[in-house]
């Protein structure tokens, strides 16, 4: 795996919101995420979250979206790492939470929330969005990784960042629709930034933070593109009330301003103070 990032790569994600990590696993460690995920993915059958009765495809009560394109963009399945053994060693790797770590300039990362994100053949663009709006907690130096288990490629429906969008956005969300534009209705000042495609081999990744407006093309290929992401909140993140993959018992016990430091929700799985604790 590589995970020892340059200063470049600091630099660069910390400018433009996003940076990719080119030949991220190795052949035999993309066989084995691959083998994980789909693995987790067929144990579920259709659930797309632990604990709620809704499958891919139906509304899911998390995101504010248009339940029937959404429905048509991707199969989405959260939180695999809850229900999974060996998917949970690879999303808690603390060598990838240390990279989360640097990139964002945090002292300790927690998952928020893992998911499999699976593009069916003919599947929908994925609306120009931000992620940060729709979670329980608001720290701006949130991120996520993207890992494609297969080729991300123009025709089956690669990533698109506005680079440098993260300095100028807030916690107000479009939504993902079948209206690319609307993100501009709330930021009409970006829309003339110009859209970066990150194509990937199978095995690269990617990471963005949680205000930096992307999407995803269509899938116009007869075969799936499948892709494992989780996002990492920082440690001392503090509840803003959304429920988002939050399960009602454990919202139930939170206040405003509480700290999310549950490590049966969110573990923590890098703290610089105590990293040789966590290897």
């Amino acid at each position: 795996m590589k995970t020892d990032l340059s200063q470049d790569q600091i630099a660069s994600y910390r400018e433009d919101g996003f940076v990719v990590i080119d030949g991220f696993l190795e052949p035999e460690e993309l066989e084995a995420w691959r083998d994980a995920v789909d693995g987790a993915v067929s144990e579920r059958k259709g659930v797309k979250i632990p604990g709620r009765p809704a499958k891919t495809g139906e509304d899911d009560g998390i995101n504010d979206v248009d339940a029937s394109y959404f429905g048509g963009v991707f199969d989405q399945l959260i939180n695999l790492w809850q229900t999974d053994a060996a998917l949970h060693r690879l999303i808690a790797d603390p060598r990838i939470g240390k990279m989360a770590s640097e990139l964002s300039g945090s002292s300790g990362i927690r998952i928020w929330h893992d998911q499999a994100l699976i593009k069916r053949p003919w599947a929908n663009p994925t609306t120009l969005h931000l992620d940060l709006p729709y979670w329980s907690f608001d720290d701006r130096n949130a991120l996520s990784i993207w890992i494609a288990l297969d080729d991300a490629t123009f025709e089956n429906g690669c990533l698109y960042f506005l680079p440098g969008t993260q300095k100028h956005t807030d916690l107000v969300q479009a939504g993902i629709s079948p209206n690319m534009s609307a993100i501009f209705e709330i930021y009409p000042e970006l829309v003339s930034v110009k859209a970066v495609a990150a194509p990937m081999k199978a095995g690269s990744a990617s990471f963005h933070n949680g205000l930096c407006i992307h999407g995803a093309g269509a899938n116009m290929t007869t075969a799936p593109r499948r892709a494992m992401t989780c996002a990492f909140m920082p440690d001392g993140s503090r509840y803003n009330g959304k429920a988002n993959v939050l399960p009602e018992d454990y919202r139930k016990t939170l206040a405003i301003d509480d700290l999310l430091n549950d490590d049966g929700q969110n573990p923590l799985i890098y703290s610089s103070s105590k990293p040789e604790e966590r290897h």
